[in-house]
């Protein structure tokens, strides 16, 4: 059974991009642990295609040779924050049209072209100073990919409000020193999170 974690640097983290096999330190490396754990029997090829600081355009202009052409079983996307981040200093934010567009092309392609399962994972933040004025534009485009969720994927993993929870009664700094990029708890946190929803999916295509 095919994997693909599809993302940006969160995604990523410091993989061997020389080899897609390679998971990095981030929430793939504690996803694919879980997962072979649930099912020691099953055969997995995880994949990790994430590559640092892309955005939902990104996404769409690599959408055939890495999304498509890798044939997964199971894709999962992690992407927003960059749309948002790299806009942030001039507030020249990304429209909410155009963000939609670029990932409801990526989605639709999927679903047409490959037999993949897709789990969609939402952006989030967490309350660093320097950052809590990304809101504004990542706020919106949240409820952007909960639309698109709604409408495309067979498992979504709500990350802003499960971290939300999670750092209630805790520093933000243990799961995000930056707010944006995991720390290695935050990084386990994810992977547990990604590997309870994947495992809905993982029962039904081992029942076909």
């Amino acid at each position: 059974m095919k994997i693909l974690f599809q993302g940006d640097s969160i995604t990523d983290a410091g993989r061997d991009r020389a080899n897609y096999h390679d998971m990095g330190r981030g929430y793939p490396k504690y996803a694919a642990r879980k997962i072979s754990e649930m099912y020691p029997d099953v055969d997995f090829e995880f994949i990790d295609l994430g590559i640092g600081g892309h955005q939902t355009k990104d996404l769409l202009a690599r959408l055939d040779s890495d999304f498509i052409d890798i044939c997964p079983d199971i894709v999962s996307i992690l992407i927003g924050i960059n749309d948002v981040w790299h806009h942030a200093q001039n507030r020249d934010w990304i429209p909410g049209e155009l963000f939609e567009s670029n990932y409801r092309t990526i989605l639709t392609a999927i679903k047409e072209k490959t037999n993949a399962k897709i789990m969609i994972l939402e952006p989030f933040l967490l309350p660093a100073p320097d950052k809590e004025f990304f809101r504004v534009d990542l706020d919106p485009k949240i409820q952007i990919v909960r639309s698109l969720a709604r409408e495309f994927a067979d498992e979504f993993i709500p990350l802003d409000g499960i971290l939300a929870e999670a750092y209630t009664n805790r520093p933000y700094t243990d799961f995000s020193p930056d707010g944006v990029h995991p720390s290695p708890l935050g990084a386990e946190f994810i992977g547990g999170e990604y590997a309870k929803r994947a495992k809905k999916i993982i029962d039904l295509l081992l029942a076909k």
